[in-house]
C-alpha cells in the first residue's frame, strides 16, 4: 500500500459516518435535506450516507454533503437483508431514522452505532428514542394514541426543519435540490416551445393531488377563479402553466382548457417529466400556485416563489423560509389528515392578494 493510500484510509476511519434512513414520501425526502448543513458543521465534515426509496434516489443523489445513496425497495425482503448485511458491517457515528415502518425500524435497531435518533426497535417492539418525541408524538407511531397524536398536529407551530433540528442538536438548516445542466436546458427548451421565454411572468399551477387526498386539491372552480382574478388584479400580461404528474393527467387537461375559455393565456406542461426535469420546471417560475406537495418542496429548495395552500395537512410544518406564503383552511378539520379535509375555505379572497405579492418579490426567471 502506498503512503497516499494509507493516508487516504486513515483519514477514512477517523471521519465520523451518518447514516440517513428516509425512503419516502418524495416531498418528504426532499424536506429532510435541511438536516445536511447542520450535521456536516457539527460533525467536522462527516461522510454522509442515506437510504431512500428508488424512486427518491435523484432528490437526494445530486446534494453535494451525500457522499452515497442506497436505492431501496422496503418491501423487497432480500434487497433488504442484503443492504442490513452490508451497512452492519461498519460502525456508524450516527444513525437517523425516520421512517416508521417495521421493516426500517428493525433495520435501524440492527446497525452498529455511536447514537441513534428516531424509529427504532424499543423492547422489541416499534418506537422512538427519547430526543425524537417531538416529532413522534405527532405521527401514528406516538406512545400516547393517535387521537393525542392528533391533538399535538393541530397544536403544534413549529416547522419540520426546526423540529429535526433541535432533535439532532444542530443548528436548522434549508433543503436543497442540485440540478444537472441536462435538466436545466431542457426545460429552457420546453419554455421556448411553449413561448415562455419572452419575460411575461408565468404562475405555475400545481393544484392537484394524485388520486388519494381531494381535500388536499384547489377545485377547478376555485383554480380558475384565483387566476381570473389575479390577472384582473394585476393589470399586466401573465401566463399560467399547468403542472402535475401523471395521476393529474385527466384533471390539468381539463384545467388547461377551463384557463383558455376564461380567457387566459395558459399552457400546459404535460405531466411526463423525470424527476429533476420537473423541478427545473419549477425553477424557471415566477410563483407556484401549489398543494403540500412535491411540487412545494422543490420550490423551496430551489428558491422559486410560492403560494401552498393546506386543508388536511399542516402548514406550521412547512418552513418556506421566506420565499412564500401559506394559506390554511379555516374549516374545523384542518389538519386532521383525513382525505377529503373541508377545503372550501381556501377561496380566491385569500389566495390571490399572497399571489400578488409574490409575484412582486419574485426576480426575473425564465428569461
Amino acid at each position: 500500500m502506498t503512503d497516499a493510500a494509507a493516508t487516504s484510509r486513515l483519514r477514512l476511519a477517523d471521519m465520523d459516518r451518518i447514516l440517513i434512513l428516509k425512503t419516502a414520501a418524495l416531498g418528504d425526502v426532499l424536506r429532510t435535506t435541511s438536516i445536511l448543513p447542520g450535521l456536516h458543521a457539527a460533525h467536522g465534515s462527516p461522510r454522509i450516507e442515506w437510504v431512500a426509496a428508488r424512486g427518491a434516489v435523484d432528490l437526494v443523489r445530486t446534494h453535494p454533503l451525500v457522499a452515497r445513496v442506497h436505492g431501496l425497495d422496503p418491501a423487497d425482503a432480500a434487497a433488504l437483508g442484503a443492504l442490513r448485511t452490508e451497512l452492519c458491517q461498519e460502525n456508524w457515528t450516527l444513525v437517523v431514522s425516520l421512517d416508521d415502518e417495521a421493516p426500517l425500524c428493525e433495520l435501524a435497531a440492527a446497525l452498529p452505532s455511536a447514537r441513534l435518533v428516531g424509529a427504532t426497535l424499543v423492547r422489541g417492539a416499534r418506537g422512538y428514542t427519547d430526543d425524537a418525541a417531538e416529532w413522534f408524538d405527532m405521527g401514528l407511531l406516538s406512545r400516547h394514541g393517535k387521537r393525542r397524536a392528533d391533538e399535538l398536529k393541530v397544536l403544534n407551530q413549529r416547522s419540520q426543519p426546526a423540529i429535526y433540528a433541535s432533535m439532532l442538536g444542530i443548528a436548522m438548516g434549508r433543503p436543497r435540490l442540485e440540478l444537472p445542466e441536462a435538466d436545466l436546458a431542457g426545460a429552457a427548451a420546453l419554455w421556448s416551445t411553449l413561448g415562455l421565454d419572452d419575460g411575461v411572468p408565468v404562475v405555475g399551477l400545481n393544484t392537484g393531488a394524485g388520486g388519494r387526498w381531494r381535500g388536499k386539491m384547489l377545485p377547478l372552480d376555485a383554480t380558475v377563479a384565483t387566476c381570473v382574478r389575479l390577472r384582473a388584479e394585476l393589470g399586466r400580461p401573465l401566463r399560467f402553466l399547468v403542472l402535475g404528474g401523471a395521476a393529474e393527467a385527466e384533471r390539468n387537461r381539463a384545467l388547461h382548457a377551463s384557463l383558455v375559455a376564461a380567457g387566459l393565456d395558459a399552457r400546459d406542461a404535460g405531466v411526463d417529466h423525470a424527476l429533476l426535469s420537473f423541478a427545473a420546471l419549477v425553477d424557471r417560475l415566477h410563483v407556484l400556485l401549489t398543494s403540500d406537495s412535491l411540487a412545494l418542496h422543490m420550490a423551496i429548495a430551489r428558491g422559486t416563489r410560492s403560494v401552498s395552500f393546506y386543508a388536511p395537512t399542516s402548514a406550521a410544518e412547512i418552513e418556506t423560509y421566506g420565499t412564500g406564503d401559506k394559506v390554511a383552511s379555516t374549516s374545523v378539520d384542518y389538519c386532521s389528515y383525513l382525505p377529503d379535509a373541508d377545503n372550501s375555505t381556501l377561496t380566491p379572497d385569500r389566495l390571490v392578494p399572497a399571489l400578488l405579492r409574490q409575484l412582486e418579490l419574485s426576480p426575473d426567471r425564465g428569461v
